[in-house]
């Protein structure tokens, strides 16, 4: 058995079992504990403030660095047709990261939408996000590419920014990243 030696080795492991977490209900002492735990996780990487930004043209603004600290009205999370975030413990993608840091509720609320469907490519489905510092996450599901890039590709990528956008606008987000 692995018994985690160090707080970091404790973090992985927590991180790694949010992950891979089936979407199911949790309870409110679970829940209470968690938020806490999430909360102070982002609040030590740092919330990033979007009014703390300059603008590049317009209303326009570059970001680099982790998505998860933004305190802005939506995130864009590239999801699975499933949207169930991803399943491999401690993996590196966005959707890993935004399902562990706004908590299990994301995933129990991704999979009540979804009713074990399938999300289309292209388009967008809006959450809230939970222990994130962002209001909601959209959740949108692009291209896989292997090989060379289609026009099917390109097209399939042009609706997810347009549906991204579409969902923002419909839910009256004014700052999206």
């Amino acid at each position: 058995p692995f018994f985690p030696e160090s707080e970091a080795e404790e973090k992985r492991l927590l991180r790694g079992l949010f992950n891979i977490r089936p979407p199911k209900e949790a309870s409110s002492e679970f829940l209470e504990i968690q938020d806490s735990y999430l909360k102070e996780e982002i609040k030590q990487k740092g919330i990033v403030r979007t009014d703390g930004l300059f603008p590049v043209c317009g209303g326009m603004y570059l970001f680099s660095g982790d998505i998860t600290t933004l305190d802005c009205d939506a995130i864009v999370n590239a999801g699975n047709p499933a949207l169930l975030g991803c399943f491999c413990p401690n993996h590196g993608c966005v959707d890993n990261a935004i399902h562990t840091f706004s908590g299990v509720e994301l995933r129990l609320c991704c999979n009540e939408i979804m009713k074990g469907g399938k999300a289309a490519p292209g388009g967008a489905i809006i959450t809230p996000a939970f222990c994130l510092p962002s209001k909601y996450v959209i959740h949108t599901v692009g291209p896989i590419v292997r090989g060379r890039v289609t026009k099917k590709d390109e097209k399939t990528l042009e609706s997810c920014y347009l549906s991204s956008l579409s969902a923002a606008e419909n839910a009256g987000l004014e700052s999206v990243a």
